[in-house]
């Protein structure tokens, strides 16, 4: 089986879309517990909760990673951005029969992509992300890093990144509001 996330309801196929890579496809994973993380987006979520008007697609914001194991790791880069981004948050996995033709995904542990439509064999309603997170966190299936955690290293990390993400998205003013929403002066030093 091959899963995927979405907060679209009764869905039947998946259908290639464009994202990152520039052209259409479909994204999936070996892992359920992988697909968790795409159930929100914290600057959509951020946007649509302090009213802000944006048309076209939200900038994406994905703070995790994999351990050397495979294993996801969600990253909190400021205080409570787990419980922000995810509670209350509903949505679906929904998993499909594997076809042999998706192809492994580059650098993504477990993951896979399609160009084509694939048929959809089963949906899962997830009524809380930020739960279901916790409750794959609790199972040892991904670890979850609290803000409080990150080393001053890290810290700086963080710093050095959010000021140059901020420089670079002059032409997305959504991801402006949220890095500036988030990490205050950090963003516009």
């Amino acid at each position: 089986m091959l899963y995927h996330a979405s907060q679209t309801p009764g869905l039947k196929e998946l259908t290639p879309h464009i994202s990152n890579h520039g052209k259409p496809l479909v994204y999936l994973s070996e892992k359920r517990e992988n697909t968790l993380v795409y159930l929100s987006n914290a600057v959509e979520k951020c946007c649509l909760e302090e009213g802000l008007k944006h048309k076209g697609i939200y900038e994406k914001w994905g703070s995790y990673g994999f351990n050397a194991e495979g294993k996801l790791v969600l990253d909190e880069y400021y205080p409570n951005a787990t419980y922000e981004t995810y509670k209350g948050v509903s949505g679906y996995i929904y998993s499909v029969i594997e076809d042999g033709e998706a192809t492994d995904l580059e650098g993504i542990p477990f993951a896979k992509i399609s160009d084509h439509s694939v048929r959809i064999a089963n949906c899962k309603f997830i009524p809380d992300a930020y739960e279901a997170l916790c409750e794959a966190e609790k199972n040892g299936l991904i670890i979850l890093t609290h803000y409080k955690d990150n080393s001053p290293q890290m810290l700086e990390w963080i710093r050095k990144t959010v000021l140059s993400e901020y420089r670079n998205s002059i032409d997305k003013p959504e991801y402006r509001f949220f890095l500036e929403k988030k990490f205050g002066g950090i963003a516009v030093k």
